[in-house]
């Protein structure tokens, strides 16, 4: 895939994502790893470095937030995320099966590593036969439909840049899929 984006997860998409991960060995975690893509557009290391502490709240719960710390972003862009209320049902029935540590752990119990984490999404991608799919599939989702929906919520293209945790609005810009249905409507507009 090199010199081409990652493909954007459509809604069917992602619910056969959802429904493949119940049947694997680790179905919690593994729907986990998907909402953290597609739901909170992490990217590989930040999904292989996030630890507990950085979901709960004061009272030890689930909070509202993905708390990205600069030390597992990209060029140390922590940032904060709001949680997306599946992600965060998924994340409270994964939290029963351990709350201390990697909040997504190998089969032998240590934190998944970052390539780790590509290399599982290159198998399931290729269990699905969706072609043009990554890692970075689950975030180019995220910041696509961020992207289109900012409006919607009072927000702008800026606020969906410091969801990325990116340095520049340009680079945010080349993660957004266009849509050409969108476009002919926006034509017939004018």
């Amino acid at each position: 895939m090199s010199g081409r984006q990652a493909k954007v997860v459509t809604d069917s998409m992602l619910r056969k994502m959802l429904t493949h991960t119940r049947k694997s060995s680790h179905p919690m975690r593994d729907r986990v790893i998907v909402l953290l893509s597609c739901k909170a557009g992490l990217r590989a290391c930040e999904i292989a470095g996030l630890e507990w502490p950085m979901l709960l709240d004061p009272k030890g719960r689930i909070g509202n937030l993905v708390v990205i710390e600069d030390r597992i972003a990209k060029r140390q862009s922590g940032r904060r995320i709001p949680l997306h209320p599946s992600l965060k049902g998924a994340l409270s029935l994964l939290r029963e099966e351990g709350c201390d540590g990697p909040v997504i752990r190998s089969s032998r119990g240590g934190a998944m590593k970052p390539n780790s984490i590509v290399n599982w999404f290159v198998e399931l991608y290729h269990e699905l036969n969706f072609e043009g799919c990554s890692s970075h599939s689950g975030r180019r989702t995220f910041i696509t439909t961020a992207a289109r929906s900012a409006h919607r919520a009072g927000g702008c293209l800026r606020d969906v840049q410091l969801l990325a945790g990116h340095r520049s609005l340009s680079m945010t810009q080349t993660y957004i899929d266009g849509d050409t249905d969108a476009q002919r409507r926006i034509v017939l507009m004018i």
